[in-house]
């Protein structure tokens, strides 16, 4: 037989997988000794069963295992010429197995990695819902405050109406306790200030006429969505809020003067 009958006949694939008689086996040895040719389409046929073991089982394998398989694969040439053929067949079983066993393990992987993913997609929306919870829990104590102080006789209630020379349709409310020096002021009729702009809010003496800045309409005195709150506030006859630049100003900007209204004595 020439080396091309060889090469065409399967011979090489069934001794590579160890599957030839040994007399057999030992002819195509002595090819692959004597012909690089042979040796080389060996070689080949060799990659291409490992190329088809990862194939069927992709991603990280024991070390023993792999080296189980691709030892099966490279070891054949060592073949004893004095093995049975019963021993052949089990030397080709033993590949089958291990090519079953790579599938399995991958099976299992795939499971595994399933499993975690749901857990960790559970575990991600529990967190979520426990925020969730959380930002309800903050938001039910706010109106309750809230409603706790409009319920309350300690605080007197204000409208500022809206300057007409600048927003004719603004307004705000003041919830104010003269005692306690406390004001919540109810910001939901302003409209949205514009960007590098805050409402500023001022306490009044009207004669003469002195501002006094209780602070800026900003998340850091947001109490509840559009409830703003501010302390130290003395004897105010009047509330007014201007628009000013980010920051606030050390005076009122009194062109800018959205709402103004008389606190009642």
């Amino acid at each position: 037989m020439t080396t091309e009958e060889l090469i065409l006949s399967g011979q090489l694939e069934l001794y590579v997988t160890g599957s030839l008689p040994p007399e057999e086996a030992y002819e195509v040895e002595q090819a692959i000794n004597k012909h690089p040719e042979v040796k080389r389409e060996v070689e080949k046929i060799e990659t291409t069963l490992l190329h088809l073991a990862k194939a069927v089982a992709p991603g990280t394998l024991p070390v023993r295992l792999w080296a189980y398989v691709t030892g099966a694969v490279r070891g054949v040439r060592h073949l004893d010429t004095t093995q049975t053929k019963a021993t052949n067949w089990a030397s080709m079983i033993g590949w089958a197995s291990a090519i079953l066993c790579f599938g399995g393990i991958f099976w299992m992987l795939k499971q595994n990695n399933g499993l975690h993913d749901t857990i960790q997609y559970t575990t991600t929306q529990n967190t979520v819902l426990k925020e969730q919870n959380e930002n309800a829990q903050k938001d039910l104590k706010s109106a309750n405050a809230m409603l706790a102080v409009l319920r309350s006789k300690d605080y007197n209630v204000y409208i500022l109406p809206g300057n007409q020379a600048v927003a004719p349709n603004a307004f705000a409310k003041v919830y104010f306790n003269k005692k306690e020096e406390v004001a919540y002021i109810d910001t939901n009729g302003l409209p949205k200030a514009p960007r590098e702009k805050v409402y500023q809010v001022w306490s009044l003496i009207m004669e003469p006429l002195t501002p006094r800045s209780v602070g800026l309409i900003e998340a850091v005195t947001e109490v509840a969505k559009g409830i703003y709150r501010f302390e130290n506030i003395p004897d105010p006859e009047a509330f007014g809020i201007t628009l000013e630049p980010a920051g606030g100003s050390e005076g009122p900007t009194l062109t800018q003067l959205y709402t103004l209204g008389i606190v009642g004595q």
